[in-house]
């Protein structure tokens, strides 16, 4: 399986692409790329990605896409509620109401996209409009007194991209957040690895049904 931005499905990458499965193909791997969206599995953000997945043939003829899962996901607001509100901020109640929608895709950590903030201009003010402030990442979450848009935490970002709570990450805030922000969201992870483990698993049940069918004809010649 293979993750990538959304962008490498557009029509200039398509001879890229068009190699990639060529390449695969020569080495015995039946493939498809497909664009799904996390938030149809119950991410709390946008990220569509395009996902490669290959197979050899006889389990690639079992495989089949994961379904979205049909559970809504939670907004910005729901699913941050309780780590906002833990250090005991007084407008904790009043931004749950303000972050009513999902996020934009969390971007941001990398090399190219500069530091441990949320992204470009663009995706600062989509979280400007849930009641973040996109401009970095905050060490704590707010105080009692505290006024204003509050930052995500690493804890925060990390639940956006469908982490458990309780995900352990290595190094200091920025590498740290390296880690979430260039994250394949773990709940769409899941989903497709539990498509390729069925695919997998039926593939090796229907070649052990052909060997014993193939060893009880042995015998009984």
């Amino acid at each position: 399986m293979l993750e990538n931005v959304r962008g490498l499905l557009d029509p200039k990458f398509k001879l890229y692409r068009r190699q990639i499965l060529s390449e695969l193909r020569s080495l015995g791997y039946y493939c498809e790329w497909r664009l799904l969206n996390s938030s149809d599995y119950g991410v709390s953000q946008l990220r569509p990605r395009a996902i490669l997945v290959g197979l050899k043939e006889e389990y690639y003829e079992h495989f089949q896409w994961p379904t979205a899962s049909f559970q809504k996901p939670l907004t910005i607001g729901e699913l941050l509620y309780d780590q906002m509100r833990s250090a005991g901020w007084e407008g904790a109640d009043e931004w749950k109401k303000e972050a009513n929608g999902i996020a934009p895709t969390l971007v941001g950590g990398s090399k190219k996209h500069g530091g441990a903030d949320l992204g470009p201009t663009r995706a600062k003010k989509a979280w400007a409009s849930l009641g973040v402030d996109g401009k970095g990442l905050a060490d704590a979450p707010p105080s009692p007194l505290f006024s204003g848009q509050p930052r995500l935490t690493l804890p925060m970002a990390a639940l956006v991209q469908g982490f458990p709570p309780d995900w352990q990450f290595a190094g200091k805030k920025t590498p740290a957040y390296r880690q979430v922000g260039n994250a394949f969201p773990a709940p769409v992870a899941k989903a497709v690895g539990m498509a390729i483990i069925e695919a997998l698993s039926y593939g090796k049940q229907k070649e052990g049904t052909r060997l014993e069918r193939k060893t009880q004809s042995i015998f009984s010649e």
